[in-house]
């Protein structure tokens, strides 16, 4: 059984269509990737799936059960779903530690000694369990990132989304927050990305799809959607987001 599926979600924003009869099937472990230009609807997509936004129309099922947009609907749903955003969320004025265990605690009824435990282990995940007793403010955009994907772990989630995570980092960091995405489609954690990263998206994901004016225009292999696009719309992105020449051959051919 597919963890998740999305029918026909459609979503208006006034008069702007950002969704328009999406359909998409995600089965457990996959990593998938989404692509696409500014404005194709990729984070709504995102927001749909963890009921931060209400389709307009259309149905998503979590695990074979019809998502219910009721209040305890999607705060059942949300325990289930992790999502990690591009600005990192953390509380400045509470420890690596706190921050992690907040949600445990006062969301999900976790004991704290319990809660502290799951945090040192989410944070090891990480490659910073140094750091546990530190303040955000003291850490590198890339660490503050790594433990806000951190305590999304510690929930548990069975599905993880994010939201194009690194396009905030300078450029020298990116790359450890992409090691960290990396072990995680290694040890089969269910993932959905919308990334610019492509290189990550080559060589880490299962299945890309590439959105484009609110609709899926292709879905499938990385290496083919890369190298041979059915459309002239990715084949036009790929051409504007890659550099081009010997290193690219490498990476991507």
């Amino acid at each position: 059984m597919p963890i998740l599926e999305l029918n026909g979600i459609s979503k208006r924003f006034g008069t702007h269509v950002a969704l328009d009869d999406v359909s998409l099937t995600i089965e457990t472990g996959e990593v998938v990737a989404i692509i696409g230009r500014s404005g194709s609807g990729k984070t709504t997509l995102l927001r749909c799936v963890n009921g931060l936004e209400v389709p307009d129309s259309g149905e998503i099922l979590f695990g074979g059960e019809r998502v219910e947009r009721s209040r305890a609907g999607l705060r059942a749903l949300r325990r289930e779903i992790g999502i990690v955003f591009q600005s990192f969320n953390l509380f400045p004025h509470l420890t690596v530690e706190r921050n992690i265990t907040l949600g445990l605690t006062e969301a999900k009824g976790v004991p704290l000694e319990e809660a502290r435990k799951r945090a040192r282990d989410v944070l090891r995940q990480v490659g910073l369990e140094d750091k546990i007793a530190a303040v955000p403010l003291r850490l590198s955009g890339g660490q503050q990132q790594r433990v806000a994907i951190a305590r999304s772990l510690a929930m548990q989630p069975r599905l993880m989304l994010f939201d194009e995570i690194t396009s905030a980092l300078d450029p020298e960091l990116v790359g450890e927050v992409i090691n960290v995405l990396e072990k995680l489609a290694t040890d089969g954690m269910t993932m959905i990305l919308v990334t610019h990263e492509m290189g990550f998206a080559r060589v880490a994901a299962d299945t890309l799809v590439f959105m484009h004016q609110g609709r899926i225009r292709e879905k499938g292999p990385p290496s083919r959607l890369f190298t041979a696009p059915a459309t002239a719309e990715l084949a036009s992105f790929i051409e504007a987001i890659l550099p081009t020449g010997p290193e690219v051959s490498r990476a991507f051919g």
